[in-house]
This record gives structure tokens, C-alpha cells and sequence, in this order.
């Protein structure tokens, strides 16, 4: 499948949800039959440092074994593992069981 390819079926696909969310005033976004998610709410992600900052107690260490052993859901951004870690804010504290 070739880049023009790809960038037609997103298209259509864009066109198609612009055109269902007119038709329907919908609050929140469902993906794959998972829960809702609030479309209006934004998403804050932390680097590792940051977390450490937001949770005292916390270490570099405790976040990036958490990371590595896949128990916290996170995004590398850049390339290989030079790239930075981003981890969801509100998963890090559901996680640790911590109120915001």
C-alpha cells in the first residue's frame, strides 16, 4: 500500500467521523469497545523526572523499572532507547493508588 494510499483512507475516515459528529452531538469518544473516554479532557504525560516530582517518595529508578517491567502504560518518543519516556499522568497515580 503506497503513502497516497494511506492518506486517501484517512481522509475518508476523517471525513466520515466529522460527518457522524455533526449528526450526533457526542460527548465522548468509545475506541474498540473499550471504555469512554472524555473527549474534552486533556491528557497530561509526564517525563520521569516529573514524576518524581509529583509523587515524593518516588525515584527515577522506581519509575523506570515500573516502565521496563510494563506495569505503568507509557510512549517513547524520539527513536531507540535515547528516546524520552512519557507516562500518562493518571495512570502513574492509579498505579500507586494515589489520589490527585
Amino acid at each position: 500500500m503506497s503513502k497516497s494510499e494511506i492518506i486517501a483512507q484517512i481522509a475518508v475516515l476523517l471525513a466520515e467521523l466529522v460527518s457522524s459528529e455533526n449528526s450526533n452531538t457526542v460527548e465522548s469518544v468509545q475506541v474498540n469497545n473499550a471504555t469512554p473516554i472524555a473527549a474534552a479532557s486533556p491528557i497530561e504525560m509526564l517525563t520521569v523526572k516529573e514524576c518524581t516530582e509529583a509523587v515524593s517518595g518516588l525515584s527515577e529508578h522506581t519509575v523506570r523499572l515500573l516502565v521496563a517491567q510494563k506495569k505503568i502504560p507509557f510512549i517513547r518518543t524520539g527513536q531507540g532507547k535515547r528516546g524520552k519516556i512519557l507516562i500518562n499522568k493518571a495512570a502513574l497515580l492509579d498505579y500507586l493508588e494515589i489520589t490527585a
